[in-house]
């Protein structure tokens, strides 16, 4: 019986306890947003000021990060595999978010939908397939990253890739947060109340091959790599 590498085990394990880490976030967003009436985010007076729900909340954002981060540090044993696991673990916990969302109360009822996607530095704002779409490249580049060996040499050259990614996370990020930036003039208040018109999809666009630079530079080096032991396996068949 053929069994899974123990890379392969590592891969599900992480992406298993992402899932359950989705379940308990769909969970708390369940009754958070029961409790303020905002099942569906997008309408008049978006984010409350409740008690002490804001601060709460803001906390509980970074401590999900944190979790995500040290479930990739435990897994991998470089620290390219270390966030390698880390992007795969946000990206089944942001997908399964959704889907289990969707399960507890029927939202939300598209893809289309917009959502309130983070709070921090401050609220960011999007249709659900945006976030889902990065999510898929994160699970990409991890499995990538993790599954795959690499040439140390190739490892050296790969800085412009990532200053392109970069760039693509910058971009993304602004249009997620450029209605709350255009309302921070007018101060907090403005900042909560404010309801985005139309999502850029072009400027996300750009920002997503921007973002897909390291996955397509991953696939080149896997069909290198591919050729090259391919080659050394059969001399005669390349002279």
């Amino acid at each position: 019986m053929k069994t899974l590498s123990p890379g392969w085990t590592r891969w599900w394990t992480v992406a298993f306890y992402a899932m359950a880490m989705a379940w308990v976030e769909s969970a708390v967003v369940f009754y958070l947003r029961t409790m303020i009436d905002r099942i569906e985010p997008y309408q008049p007076n978006p984010l409350p000021m409740i008690g002490g729900f804001a601060l709460v909340e803001l906390v509980r954002e970074a401590a999900t990060l944190v979790m995500l981060l040290a479930v990739g540090i435990l897994a991998g044993r470089t620290w390219r595999a270390r966030m390698g696991y880390a992007v795969i673990a946000f990206g089944f916990w942001d997908i399964f978010y959704y889907v289990f969302l969707k399960m507890i109360c029927d939202w939300p009822h598209t893809l289309m939908d917009w959502d309130i996607l983070f709070l921090l530095p401050m609220p960011w704002w999007g249709p659900v397939l945006a976030p889902v779409l990065i999510s898929l490249l994160m699970i990409l580049w991890g499995t990538f990253a993790t599954q795959f060996e690499r040439n140390p040499t190739l490892e050296r050259s790969n800085w412009r890739v990532w200053v392109l990614s970069f760039a693509g996370v910058a971009l993304a990020l602004y249009v997620f947060m450029a209605d709350a930036i255009a309302a921070s003039h007018h101060g907090l208040k403005a900042v909560r109340m404010v309801l985005p018109g139309k999502f850029n999809w072009m400027l996300f666009g750009v920002a997503l091959i921007l973002m897909a630079a390291p996955i397509l530079r991953a696939v080149r080096e896997y069909r290198w790599q591919a050729n090259l032991q391919r080659a050394e396996a059969r001399p005669d068949r390349f002279r």
